[in-house]
């Protein structure tokens, strides 16, 4: 189905149901930009968690079992 369809039949929807279609929609774009910016971000700092030891040096008392103190 083409774009100019999918307008089409989106103008034939009553208002309420429009609205709701454009909420959902918007919802999708934020979802999938916010998901883009994660991955990139994540992309970017790979080399540092790589290579920096000070930003991994807590990875090591990862499995260490921790008592609270009274």
């Amino acid at each position: 189905m083409q774009t100019i369809d999918l307008i089409k039949e989106i103008q034939r929807l009553p208002l309420t149901q429009r609205f709701y279609v454009v909420e959902e929609t918007i919802k999708s774009i934020k979802k999938q930009e916010m998901q883009h910016q994660m991955e990139q971000a994540a992309h970017e700092l790979h080399d540092d968690y790589v290579h920096d030891k000070e930003l991994t040096a807590f990875t090591s008392l990862d499995f260490e079992n921790f008592y609270e103190t009274k």
